[in-house]
């Protein structure tokens, strides 16, 4: 049974149990909300711990969906080189979600400055961010400028069941331009 296949029998399941008896699968959903509304309100809230010197993560507007970290040193990133900054935040993630470094737009158009990472939720170290400098000519951050932004997304945690085989599908195998220009 594929997964698609799964996913609609149970779907299904679903959609007759609710049709069945309506006031046992409103009880069973109110129930469910009540069970999982703390996760997801702990969801929503992140412990953060600052070493000296180091700045609170912070978003320039309400649903901007990167929290901007900033460098609490100064340092100069090498044309065509890179530099690592240890921002000093520590952060409990949230269970389920993982951090993304992610470049800032302005660095990377306006400087040639990119950035990546990702850090796991369980970790609690320093964030500690890579810059590239892609450009031909040096660039200075100083202390309290912007470096680069961490993403908090959910992520799957699969098991696996090892095959002989995958499924063929239209793509295949094909990758690295194999689309086309």
């Amino acid at each position: 049974m594929t997964p698609e296949e799964k996913n609609e029998r149970q779907a299904e399941a679903c959609r007759k149990y609710r049709d069945k008896d309506r006031e046992k699968y409103n009880a069973y959903m109110r129930e469910w909300q009540r069970a999982h509304a703390e996760e997801r309100k702990a969801a929503r809230r992140m412990k953060v711990m600052l070493d000296d010197r180091a700045f609170l993560p912070e978003r320039a507007h309400a649903y901007d969906a990167g929290l901007d970290l900033k460098s609490p040193v100064d340092i100069m990133v090498p044309a065509h080189g890179s530099a690592v900054i240890n921002t000093g935040v520590h952060v409990a993630l949230p269970q389920r979600t993982a951090g993304f470094l992610k470049s800032k737009s302005g660095l990377n158009v306006k400087h040639g400055i990119t950035s990546e990472g990702v850090i796991d939720c369980g970790y609690t170290g320093a964030i500690v961010c890579k810059l590239y400098n892609n450009s031909g000519e040096d660039y200075y951050v100083s202390r309290g400028d912007k470096i680069t932004q961490l993403v908090i997304l959910p992520v799957r945690l699969p098991d696996f069941d090892v095959v002989d085989g995958l499924d063929d599908t239209e793509r295949g195998a094909g990758g690295f331009g194999s689309t086309g220009k």
